[in-house]
C-alpha cells in the first residue's frame, strides 16, 4: 500500500539532504563535523520508523493488532536500551476504551425552521462526535455564542445576557486576539467550553471549525466521519458529562443557521478572520437529531520504560517523555491507499523516545530524577493514552515534568526549535538554554489559532498541573520551509501519503533527538522541579491527584 511519490517533495532523504525549496536557509548552525555525527544519529533514529510506520503495523489504530505488534517493537527497545518496565507489572499499562460508531443509516440532522424542515447531508453539511451521553432523540433551540469563551480575566464574555438553558450552542473553534494565544487554546478546548456551557444549563453543542486556520479540509473531515471514536471505558472518566449532541457544521452552510436574524455569514466570518469579538444571539432556527451508534469495549496499550534516578531524593520525582504510538489505521471507507502508515505521525515521535534511551545507556547517564519513557496509545482518539498515563502513572510515579514529541517534521536542516508552551514555564529556559548550546534559534507558537498546544499529549499532563513542553522543527514565517510545511500538512497530514516513499531530513532528525536528550538531562538533573510562571494561565491548575482511569469497565 505504500506510494511512490512525486512533486513538490520527491526529493531522496540522504544525509546531506537539503530540500530544493529550503536551498536559501540560513547558515548552518554546527559544526561540519557534528551535523555528520547528527546525520548519522538521525539514520540510525529512522530505521525504527521504518519498522513502526510499515504496512505490517496496518496503521497503528489503538486496540487493533497491528498497534500490538508495535507496542510489542518498542517494549522490545526499551528493553535492548537498559530500561526498565514501568507499565502495570511489565512494559505495558492497558488502557480500557469505548469504541463507538455512528449508524448513518439509523440516524439524522435537520434544522427547523420557520419555512419547514431542512435535513443536514452527514459529510456534506455536518458531521457528529461521539462525546458524552449521546441523546437517541433531540430537539432543541440553537443559541450562537461566537468563540464560546466566558473569560473575565480578559473581559471577554461570549455568554454574558444569553439564556442557554435547554439549548445547543452553536461557536466557531476559535479564539479572539485579545486573549493570550496559551489561554484561547486552553479554555477553547472542548472538555473546558463544555463546563461552562453545562453550568448554563446546555444540552449539546454545534461546532463551526475556523475555515481561516483548518488543518484539516472539511473534506477530509467527512471523510473520516465514519471511523471509530474512542472514550476511556469508566463512566466516572468522561469529560463531557450531561452532553446529548456534539455536532460539527461545515463552515460553508454557516448562513443556513442565520436565517431570520439581522446577521450575514459574511460579515461574521470578515469579524472571525480579524480575531475581533463576535456578537452572541439566539438563532430562529432549532436542531432535531436522531442518532443510532454501535459500541463495543477494546484494550489499547501504553508503553512506559523508566531509566531509574541516581539521587535518593530526586529520583522521586519523575520527567516524562513522551509520543504517541497510535495512528489511524485502515480507513473504513475510500479509494486506493486506505491505509494510514503514519511515519510523520508518530512514528518518528516514538522512535526520538528509543533513540534517546538509546544514547543514554550508551553514554552511561546516570540522571538524578527518574525519566519516564512513554509511548502513549489513543492520542488519535482524543488524548486518551497519555491522559491515562499522567492522571494514574502506576509505580508510585510523581511526575514533574512532560516533554512531549508529536510529529516533528524533519522535512528540512533543523536551525529553528519550535517550542509549544516556550514562556509558560520555567522549561522553556531549559529550552532555551539547550537551543543555544547547539547554535538553534528558538521560537514560540508562530500560529496560536489552530490550537496546536492543546492538541497533543503535552496537554493530558498540562490539565493535572504538571508543567510540559512540545517541540518540533521551526521554520520562519513566509519562508521556503514554511511552503514546505503547509504543503505537508495540506498532501499528507492524516492522509495515508504519511509513509516511507517520503524523504527526510536525517540531520534533522538527530538534531532533534539531541535537543530532547539534552533537554530531559538537563531537567532531571535540576536542583529543583519544573515550575510554572507566574503569569501562566496553567499556573491555576491544581495538582491532580492520580485517578484509576485505565480501570476495565
Amino acid at each position: 500500500m505504500r506510494r511512490r511519490m512525486t512533486g513538490w517533495l520527491a526529493v531522496a532523504g540522504t544525509a546531506g539532504t537539503v530540500l530544493a525549496l529550503a536551498a536559501a536557509a540560513a547558515p548552518q548552525a554546527v559544526s561540519p563535523a557534528t551535523a555528520q555525527d547528527f546525520a548519522a544519529r538521525g539514520q540510525r533514529a529512522w530505521e525504527d520508523v521504518k519498522v513502526l510506520a510499515d504496512d505490517d503495523m496496518e496503521g497503528r489504530r489503538a486496540g487493533t493488532p497491528g498497534h500490538r505488534r508495535a507496542a510489542e517493537y518498542v517494549a522490545k527497545q526499551f528493553e535492548a536500551a537498559g530500561l526498565a518496565p514501568g507499565g502495570d507489572g511489565g512494559w505495558f499499562q492497558p488502557v480500557h476504551l469505548e469504541s463507538r460508531t455512528v449508524r448513518e443509516a439509523d440516524s439524522s440532522l435537520a434544522l427547523v425552521t420557520p419555512r419547514g424542515v431542512e435535513p443536514l447531508k452527514f459529510g456534506d453539511d455536518a458531521v457528529l462526535s461521539l462525546r458524552g451521553n449521546v441523546a437517541p432523540h433531540l430537539e432543541a433551540p440553537l443559541v450562537f455564542v461566537g468563540n464560546g469563551l466566558r473569560l473575565p480575566q480578559y473581559r471577554h464574555d461570549d455568554l454574558a445576557g444569553l439564556d442557554l438553558k435547554g439549548k445547543v450552542v452553536v461557536f466557531f473553534n476559535s479564539a479572539p486576539k485579545s486573549v493570550p494565544g496559551a489561554a484561547g487554546a486552553h479554555f477553547g478546548s472542548a472538555p473546558e467550553r463544555w463546563k461552562q456551557f453545562r453550568a448554563a444549563g446546555a444540552v449539546g453543542v454545534m461546532a463551526i471549525p475556523n475555515p481561516f486556520a483548518m488543518d484539516l479540509s472539511w473534506d477530509r473531515i467527512a471523510a473520516q466521519r465514519n471511523e471509530p471514536q474512542m472514550r476511556l471505558a469508566p463512566p466516572a472518566a468522561d469529560l463531557f458529562p450531561g452532553m446529548q449532541i456534539y455536532a460539527g457544521l461545515n463552515p460553508a452552510r454557516f448562513a443556513r443557521l442565520l436565517e431570520g436574524t439581522e446577521f450575514t455569514d459574511k460579515a461574521l466570518l470578515d469579524k472571525l478572520q480579524k480575531g475581533v469579538a463576535l456578537p452572541h444571539f439566539d438563532l430562529k432556527v432549532r436542531l432535531r437529531a436522531t442518532i443510532a451508534t454501535d459500541s463495543k469495549f477494546v484494550t489499547s496499550e501504553n508503553v512506559i520504560g523508566v531509566l531509574k534516578g541516581s539521587d535518593p531524593v530526586l529520583a522521586k520525582e519523575t520527567v516524562a517523555l513522551s509520543a504517541h504510538l497510535d495512528h489511524l489505521g485502515i480507513a473504513e471507507e475510500g479509494e486506493g491507499d486506505r491505509l494510514h502508515n503514519g511515519a510523520m505521525d508518530n512514528a518518528s515521535g516514538v522512535a526520538t523516545l528509543i533513540d534517546v534511551a538509546r544514547h543514554l545507556q550508551s553514554a552511561g547517564e546516570k540522571p538524578k530524577r527518574s525519566i519516564a519513557f512513554a509511548a502513549v496509545t489513543a492520542e488519535e482518539l482524543g488524548l486518551l493514552g497519555s491522559r491515562a498515563f499522567a492522571e494514574h502513572p502506576g509505580n508510585g510515579m510523581n511526575l514533574v515534568a512532560d516533554i512531549n514529541s508529536d510529529m516533528f517534521l524533519p522535512l528540512y536542516p533543523m536551525r529553528h526549535l519550535l517550542v509549544f508552551g516556550l514562556d509558560e514555564s520555567t522549561l522553556g529556559g531549559d529550552a532555551r538554554a539547550v537551543a543555544a548550546e547547539l547554535g538553534l534559534r528558538v521560537q514560540s507558537d508562530p500560529q496560536p489559532q489552530r490550537n496546536r498546544f492543546i492538541r497533543s499529549d503535552q496537554y493530558s499532563f498540562i490539565r493535572v498541573g504538571v508543567p510540559s513542553l512540545a517541540l518540533k522543527v521551526g521554520y520562519l514565517p513566509d519562508s521556503p520551509e514554511a511552503k514546505i510545511d503547509a504543503q505537508w500538512f495540506k498532501e499528507r497530514y492524516h492522509a495515508p501519503g504519511d509513509d516511507l516513499a517520503q524523504p527526510v531530513d536525517f540531520g534533522a532528525v538527530g538534531t532533534y533527538a539531541e535537543v530532547m536528550q539534552r533537554i530531559a538531562l538537563r531537567v532531571a538533573n535540576a536542583p529543583q522541579a519544573p515550575a510554572w510562571k507566574k503569569d501562566s494561565v496553567f499556573r491555576a491548575i491544581p495538582r491532580a491527584a492520580s485517578a484509576p482511569v485505565a480501570a476495565a469497565p
